[in-house]
């Protein structure tokens, strides 16, 4: 038997299952939560509506369901996100992960950046606020400020993707995402990681949580270089 340097059960811990498609059904949400169930995910991250319907199917279980809230523009308004939160925390969210409000950033109107998110984590409470900057639209110095505003608003992470813009996560980015917040907060990796060796990558970078839609397929390979 090959030894895993990130045990099959450990990188499983790490995965926050997703499904975030617009065209994602009732069944697709039931398949998610069971195969969130069989191999032991971390989470479910699903849109606002399907929030109650994942809780209800996780119920008895650990497994976390978390939310997109602003998601994937980050365009809205904050009183959108902030109802978007609250609806969502009701129906049984216990994450949210929020995006960015990426051109009021680029605008250099950090206050309202930070408002944004601030808002947002004051209506989550005790919830974890993961907040995409989505590293693919910024500069080098866009995602140090990005991640240097959550991080003062109050996040709990900062997560480099929504998987639904123009790049997913890269080393790099992991990499300076956990240079700017330090070890105080954590760094989700997300987008285009479909395979166990990019799972390797982003932990090695400095990840310690996965988003993925390809979890089931990551862990059975895992599980295979293990035997």
């Amino acid at each position: 038997m090959s030894e895993l340097k990130y045990s099959p059960d450990f990188i499983a811990k790490i995965i926050d299952h997703t499904k975030l498609n617009p065209d994602t059904t009732f069944d697709d949400i039931h398949k998610l939560c069971d195969e969130a169930k069989n191999y032991g995910f971390c989470s479910v991250c699903v849109n606002p509506f399907y929030v109650s319907y994942a809780k209800d199917l996780l119920k008895g279980t650990d497994i976390k369901v978390a939310v997109v809230v602003g998601f994937p523009l980050g365009a809205t308004m904050t009183s959108v996100k902030v109802l978007e939160t609250e609806e969502s925390i009701n129906n049984g969210a216990d994450e949210i992960d929020m995006v960015l409000n990426i051109g009021a950033l680029k605008s250099k109107k950090y206050d309202l950046v930070y408002e944004d998110i601030k808002k947002v984590v004051e209506k989550a409470q005790d919830k974890t606020v993961k907040v995409i900057i989505e590293t693919c639209l910024l500069t080098e110095d866009e995602k140090i400020i990005a991640c240097s505003i959550a991080k003062a608003a109050g996040a709990s992470f900062v997560k480099t993707s929504t998987g639904f813009s123009t790049g997913g996560a890269t080393e790099e980015d992991v990499k300076l995402m956990r240079k700017i917040v330090g070890d105080n907060i954590g760094v989700k990796a997300s987008g285009g990681i479909r395979m166990y060796e990019d799972v390797i990558k982003m932990i090695e970078a400095g990840a310690n949580r996965i988003g993925a839609s390809k979890g089931v397929k990551i862990i059975e390979e895992a599980r295979k270089r293990n035997s």
